[in-house]
């Protein structure tokens, strides 16, 4: 027998068939449990002693037997179960994320580049597992259990190919684009197990809050260390992409780097994977909201990124 919903979890309080408003204090819930401006620092600046002793973080005991379908709250079971096969799909395939940043990143900071893909030998033998790698490989098998343990029933799966390395004349330039897909994407999946933290209580609630925590901690890192790489544009040109992304518009300006585009693209093909035309406009409401105020979290925080404050930690 199926137990009754909690009167409180860890996003406040459970209403059975909330509204929009209902929905969205438990958003704010989730926020200022996990995207304080005090723990955003904190994951940044655990990025220099990644570099030294690469320790991963350790999920909480999961009792997976536990989960079952009332805890998807507010949400049509087939609506919430498309959206996980749709997230594994993206997950899955994080060896060929892994290595294409590795590749990107090796001629400018080989320290990040071992931190994201590791050390691979020249014939491609894997000699170290890089510890964002390490992190993520959790995503995809515990999105799998979740399904399963839903539905008896094992997920059918086509996973996204991940872009392969095509470095053009400039590793810098390089970089910097592939640096803002990586953003977005880490981004995109923060808001998306943010929401579904709303969505869900009990032990699912705990599935993803996990996934959460580590999408977090790699897109503070990713985001902290473009900004003192590229101190100049990054944040400006971040800001214009999110608003192109929201208005669906595509930036007409000619560049040898032309990130707006193909950013807004990335973004449109995350949201046909997670089924996004089948949602109804209270939930699109609900996700844009959502990508609206985690921005203006990482904006607030963005401010504090001082110039002597990133050289510090990053020299």
């Amino acid at each position: 027998m199926l137990s009754r919903l909690p009167d409180i979890d860890s996003a406040g309080k459970v209403y059975p068939h909330p509204s929009f408003f209902e929905t969205k204090d438990r958003i704010e819930s989730v926020l200022d449990q996990y995207l304080t401006l005090e723990k955003l620092r904190a994951r940044l600046e655990d990025l220099p002693v990644q570099f030294e002793n690469p320790q991963p973080r350790l999920w909480q005991p999961i009792h997976w037997q536990t989960i079952n379908q009332k805890q998807v709250v507010g949400i049509d079971l087939k609506i919430f179960l498309s959206i996980i096969v749709g997230a594994v799909n993206t997950e899955a395939p994080i060896r060929g994320y892994t290595q294409t940043s590795r590749q990107y990143l090796e001629p400018i900071h080989p320290q990040l580049a071992r931190f994201v893909g590791g050390v691979v030998a020249e014939d491609g033998t894997m000699l170290e597992l890089g510890l964002w790698e390490k992190e993520e490989r959790q995503h995809a098998p515990a999105l799998i259990k979740t399904y399963i343990q839903l539905t008896g029933n094992k997920p059918i799966l086509s996973p996204h190919a991940p872009k392969s390395y095509k470095p053009l004349n400039n590793p810098g330039d390089d970089l910097y684009r592939h640096g803002l897909h990586r953003i977005i994407t880490e981004y995109s999946a923060v808001c998306l197990y943010l929401r579904l933290m709303a969505h869900t209580t009990g032990t699912l609630q705990q599935v993803f809050a996990e996934l959460l925590q580590d999408e977090i901690n790699h897109m503070t890192k990713f985001w902290g260390f473009g900004i003192w790489l590229f101190p100049e544009s990054y944040l400006s040109r971040m800001a214009g992409t999110f608003g192109q992304i929201l208005t669906r518009q595509h930036s007409t300006q000619v560049s040898h780097i032309q990130p707006t585009a193909h950013l807004t693209r990335t973004f449109h093909r995350m949201m046909g994977v997670l089924d996004w035309n089948s949602w109804s406009w209270n939930h699109k409401l609900e996700l844009v909201y959502t990508f609206i105020r985690v921005w203006h979290r990482l904006w607030r925080w963005s401010g504090s990124l001082t110039p002597e404050y990133l050289q510090q930690l990053f020299q």
